[in-house]
């Protein structure tokens, strides 16, 4: 049973980390509606590693050329030279602001805000937001078009993700659209971003977790892993094609949906906030 779990959480993690409707939301909601625990602010960010994966081998030709662009550039003592250098400077420096957030709030991350109440008002909140930039964007800029301060509105947009409903991918892409990024431009560049501080937030939460890990735990991990990483390369996939010709309004009514479900269910007593 707890191997189907693992099987069922993982598939939860990957399908939600890259919509734009929480994964931290879903891996809350689904244990509280079967009646298991809750599987931890530490399992869920190692087994984001999996999604993580998923995004460096979609996006693997373009992590390429970012990384050895970026990084050949500080062996000759140089910083920017191309759009490719350029871009790989504002992932790393729209790292800082979740990476210091995440570590001056951490244990009210861990603990508290994972709160039935927090994570269903985010989701309606946030969904409310991502409507606003919907509505308000002029949605014409590329990423090639993307300036340090537009990319740093994103990297801030991204701390709101620490709030579990907020959602990483919605938060940075309601960021893309405020500063006119094409919805399929923000997707894209939002899964970049991520890339850096999932990476360490899963690293940091396996090196604290292994030592109380027992076996059976540990494969359940890695079982929930995998599958966060099919899943995960299958929502991209999906994510990038749909937003080329759609915009994000069914993500925005079901996340009011669910917010509001969320709600009633805690409210008539089925859920336990």
């Amino acid at each position: 049973m707890e191997y189907i779990k693992a099987v069922i959480l993982g598939i939860v993690q990957g399908l939600t980390e890259f919509l734009p409707i929480s994964s931290t939301a879903h891996l809350r909601i689904v244990p509280a509606l079967f009646g298991w625990t809750d599987p931890g602010a530490g399992f869920s960010a190692v087994i984001q590693i999996g999604t993580m994966l998923a995004v460096i081998i979609y996006f693997l030709k373009d992590l390429y050329k970012i990384f050895f662009s970026t990084f050949l550039n500080l062996t000759k003592w140089k910083f920017i030279t191309d759009e490719t250098s350029k871009l790989g400077w504002y992932i790393i420096l729209g790292t800082i602001p979740i990476s210091v957030f995440g570590l001056v709030f951490k244990d009210f991350i861990e603990n508290e805000a994972r709160s039935l109440y927090i994570v269903s008002f985010s989701l309606i909140f946030f969904a409310l937001i991502l409507a606003f930039a919907e509505k308000i964007s002029k949605k014409k800029l590329g990423m090639d078009q993307l300036t340090f301060l537009k990319s740093q509105a994103v990297a801030f947009a991204q701390v709101c993700a620490l709030i579990p409903g907020a959602s990483r991918s919605g938060t940075t892409i309601t960021g893309g659209l405020f500063v006119n990024l094409k919805r399929e431009a923000a997707a894209r560049f939002s899964f970049l971003l991520s890339v850096p501080a999932v990476l360490l937030s899963g690293v940091y939460q396996f090196i604290n977790i292994f030592p109380n890990l027992s076996q059976e735990n540990f494969l359940e991990l890695i079982i929930a892993t995998i599958f966060s990483f099919i899943s995960g390369y299958w929502a991209i996939d999906f994510l990038l094609k749909y937003l080329r010709t759609k915009s994000t309004f069914i993500f925005i009514y079901y996340r009011l949906v669910l917010g509001l479900f969320m709600i009633l269910m805690i409210w008539v007593g089925v859920l336990n906030p």
